[in-house]
């Protein structure tokens, strides 16, 4: 049985976020991602700084990311959901992250993807503290999103930030990518796939793809310079019957640098063998 603890839901004035200090940290851009490209290559292409996307948000939408962070960090105290300690430092590693990969998606999805990008079904593999997931549901409330976690008290968190903040468009399952993806209700049900600081391209490949549906898209959030890591991936990204659509840089405002978003592109379906059984990707990459 899930024991669930109250905590005070007022939030304070230390942590009460303006509206310049949420344009100071989240992302301006607007990205532009028109080539598909050979992984051979890898070139990559780059933000263009135009609109600010706190700007597309409603007060009520502010007012969630706010209760969301404010939550974090009080739940952080009793358990270890991040290492960030500071508003400013989660609102520069996880929120403008998390932002950052949504023109990404948006774009490649209605350039390759013939689909309107409107009631998307999104799955946010190993999303542990809800990031990205959690803030993409609340940038984009028509969207469908599956946080998958397979830590309980992570997912006790996950279901009671959902409860504070009202959202109705997510859902939380506890469980691993590997088993989800030979489950028939789960296996090549989603348009979107997205996954952050859970592992290497490789073992990301046999635990998202599996998940999407051919014609959908798996997106990587990863950092300045992953060329190596997806050169790496490319057999085991064919495998899972995708291919590299196009690595997409995306500004950060953040001491961190500059972020990547790689995305794949769902060609056929995953051979039936794959993923692999619990353990089995990390241990044994292909």
């Amino acid at each position: 049985m899930l024991v669930w603890r109250s905590i005070n839901t007022t939030v304070p004035n230390n942590v009460q976020f303006s509206l310049g200090n949420f344009i100071k940290h989240l992302p301006s851009s607007t990205i532009s991602c028109p080539y598909r490209l050979s992984i051979k290559t890898l070139v990559t292409t780059s933000a263009l700084s135009s609109s600010s996307y706190f700007e597309t948000l409603t007060s009520r939408q502010k007012d969630q990311l706010n209760l969301y962070v404010h939550t974090l960090l009080e739940w952080n105290q009793r358990m270890n959901l991040t290492a960030v300690r500071e508003v400013n430092e989660v609102m520069e590693r996880h929120i403008e992250d998390s932002l950052s990969i949504l023109p990404p998606i948006k774009n490649s999805y209605v350039s390759h993807c013939n689909n309107s990008i409107n009631n998307i079904k999104l799955v946010d593999v190993g999303s542990g503290a809800g990031l990205p997931g959690l803030i993409l549901a609340i940038a984009c409330p028509d969207w469908k999103v599956t946080l998958l976690e397979s830590m309980n008290k992570r997912c006790v968190f996950l279901e009671h930030v959902i409860g504070l903040t009202g959202l109705s468009n997510v859902k939380v399952v506890r469980g691993r990518a590997e088993n989800l993806g030979q489950d028939l209700c789960f296996r090549e049900q989603f348009d979107v796939a997205v996954a952050r600081a859970v592992a290497e391209m490789r073992i990301l490949a046999e635990y998202c793809l599996p998940l999407v549906c051919v014609g959908g898209l798996f997106v990587a959030a990863k950092g300045h310079d992953p060329q190596e890591e997806v050169r790496n991936a490319e057999r085991a990204i064919q495998m899972m019957g995708a291919s590299l659509l196009q690595l997409c840089s995306v500004e950060s405002h953040s001491p961190y640098g500059q972020r990547t978003a790689i995305i794949c592109l769902k060609d056929h379906p995953t051979p039936r063998k794959y993923p692999r059984d619990p353990g089995t990707p990390a241990k044994e990459p292909l």
